[in-house]
């Protein structure tokens, strides 16, 4: 398959109808993940659901703080990896020094951007796997993140 036909296939986050949570919202979606509500993770919460998106914990730092809260780094990141193991969010590695935090959790996958660090998503129905390797005894398959790596064309 070409680039091009790749290409073809990218499929923007289109949830159209999608509205921000209320703290209502926030506090019933914590306590059904099983996390204990705090004015920070409420706060961390409400960024990381006002739309579909992929943050990095940076730029919810970089949020939380410019609307007037005041939330350490370290809460951030302890924030963020709580919500990941909860299945809140999906923590995505696009390389060792560049994590992610994707608000939908459905199954998809991504085209990343390597010149401008930008995240898109690709909704699973547009790739086709025919054929997954056999599993190491003793395991079973958890999910496949598929993240194809671009760059802009040169001359």
């Amino acid at each position: 398959m070409h680039l091009s036909d790749i290409l073809s296939l990218m499929v923007e986050n289109t949830h159209t109808s999608h509205r921000p949570p209320s703290v209502e919202d926030i506090t019933d979606m914590l306590a059904r993940h099983g996390i204990a509500h705090t004015r920070q993770r409420s706060k961390i919460a409400q960024i990381l659901f006002a739309q579909p998106q992929h943050l990095s914990a940076e730029q919810v730092l970089e949020r939380v703080n410019t609307e007037g809260s005041i939330v350490s780094k370290a809460t951030v990141y302890n924030t963020l990896g709580l919500f990941a193991r909860k299945g809140l969010i999906r923590e995505l590695i696009v390389d060792p020094s560049k994590v992610f935090y994707d608000s939908s959790t459905h199954v998809h996958h991504h085209f990343y951007r390597v010149d401008s660090g930008e995240l898109q998503d690709i909704e699973e129905r547009d790739f086709i796997l025919h054929h997954l390797p056999d599993l190491p005894e003793g395991t079973e398959l958890d999910r496949v993140d598929i993240i194809v790596r671009l760059r802009a064309k040169t001359k």
